[in-house]
């Protein structure tokens, strides 16, 4: 049975996601107020937004109606929530997924929003990718060596992607 679409896509946002949590661990408490300029915020805000806003896009789009209070969240407790989106995000992307359905979000203002599930779910990789991408900044410039979290090394795990010399045999599928 192949594997579906996006089930890479979603299972490196979980993987590159938890990276970067276990690489702030160690971080701190003045560490993790670093706040990089052009960046979300301090990295531990930047960290519970991160984790809130997958948390949000998963109840949105299971109509879960369930809440994760990001607000003074620590690593181990973010980590363990990004951790448990895991299985849901991979039993979503298995199902028969209609990229135009739409999904509506009943907002507390009174207004709903309307936006096609193909829309949603690129938010949610898009997000994820944006906020990595701003704690590793702040990681560099405490002096600290991001964690790998390119999709290649993703693929490098289970050896999908391969470097080998020209000419090398090719895995068969």
């Amino acid at each position: 049975m192949p594997s579906p679409l996006l089930a890479d896509a979603f299972g490196h946002h979980v993987w590159a996601s938890l990276r970067v949590l276990d690489a702030c661990a160690g971080l701190d408490d003045a560490q993790l107020a670093t706040n990089v300029p052009g960046t979300y915020g301090s990295v531990i805000d930047t960290l519970r937004h991160l984790v809130g806003a997958d948390a949000f896009y998963l109840d949105i789009l299971l109509d879960r109606g369930e809440t994760f209070d990001e607000a003074g969240a620590d690593i181990p407790t973010l980590r363990a929530v990004m951790e448990s989106h895991d299985p849901i995000w991979r039993h979503l992307v298995a199902g028969d997924l209609d990229a135009s359905a739409d999904v509506v979000e009943h907002e507390d203002s009174g207004y709903d929003t309307h936006a096609p599930l193909g829309i949603r779910l690129a938010q949610a990789l898009h997000h994820g990718t944006d906020h990595r991408s701003q704690v590793c900044t702040a990681l560099t410039t405490l002096g600290i060596e991001p964690p790998l979290i390119d999709v290649w090394d993703f693929g490098k795990l289970d050896r999908r992607v391969l470097t080998e010399p020209a000419g090398a045999a090719q895995p068969s599928s």
